[in-house]
C-alpha cells in the first residue's frame, strides 16, 4: 500500500497494492491497524454504495451532530472525487482537492472529519462504496451548494443530474455558524468521549 498526501492535510489517496495471476488478483482494501499506522486512525462503523450515471453530481455534504472520515472507493466507472476543508479557522478553510477515482486504478480517498464530500460522474455509470467513521444522523447532516463560487471548484460536468436537495444547497458562506471548529482533533476526542457515555 502506498499513501500519496493531497494539499490539504488529512486528505490522502490510497493506493492498495494489487497481487494477481492467471486467475485474476486480489487486494486487500482495508486493515485497520495498517491504515491507522498511514494517517488514517478512524474507526470505521457503517459502510455505503450508491450507482450513479453519468453527469450526476453528489454533494457537498457532512455531518456536524455525528461527523464522518470516509473511505471511498469505485467498483465499477470513474469518478472525481472532491474533499472541502470546512473547519472554521482552519488555515485552508474553503479550499479543495479533487482525486479522479477509477475501479480499474483500485485507489481510494480518505476524507477525515471536519470535510465536506462529493463526487461526479465521469462513466456511464459508477457504483461506489465508502465507509464511515459514525452512523448517519439525518437531523445532523449538512449540505453546500456544489458550485459555489468562492470554493472555486473545478467540476467536470457543466449540467450535472442533482438530487432536489443538492440543487437548493446553501453557499458555504451561509452556514458558518453551523460548520465545525478548527482544530477538528478537539472535536473528535469531544465526541468520542460523548459517545462512550451514552
Amino acid at each position: 500500500m502506498r499513501i500519496t498526501p493531497t494539499r490539504l492535510p488529512g486528505v490522502l489517496i490510497v493506493h492498495p497494492e494489487r497481487f494477481g495471476d492467471a486467475r485474476g488478483y486480489f487486494v486487500e482494501t482495508y486493515h485497520a491497524e495498517r491504515y491507522a499506522a498511514a494517517g488514517m486512525p478512524a474507526v470505521f462503523v457503517q459502510d455505503n454504495q450508491s450507482s450513479s450515471r453519468r453527469g450526476t453530481i453528489r454533494g457537498l455534504h457532512l455531518q456536524v451532530r455525528r461527523p464522518q472520515a470516509k473511505l471511498i472507493r469505485v467498483l465499477s466507472g470513474a469518478i472525481l472525487d472532491v474533499a472541502v476543508d470546512v473547519r472554521v479557522g482552519s488555515p485552508t478553510f474553503g479550499q479543495s482537492v479533487t482525486m479522479p477515482l477509477t475501479a480499474e486504478s483500485l485507489d481510494q480517498a480518505y476524507i477525515p472529519e471536519g470535510f465536506a464530500h462529493g463526487f461526479a460522474v465521469l462513466s456511464d455509470q459508477a457504483d461506489i462504496e465508502y465507509k464511515c467513521s459514525d452512523l448517519y444522523d439525518p437531523d445532523g447532516q449538512l449540505g453546500i451548494l456544489w458550485n459555489d463560487p468562492a470554493l472555486a471548484i473545478e467540476w467536470p460536468v457543466d449540467v450535472p443530474v442533482l438530487s432536489d436537495r443538492d440543487r437548493m444547497n446553501p453557499r458555504l458562506a451561509d452556514i458558518v455558524d453551523r460548520l465545525p471548529r478548527f482544530p477538528s482533533q478537539h472535536c473528535k476526542d469531544s465526541h468520542k468521549s460523548g459517545r462512550q457515555r451514552r
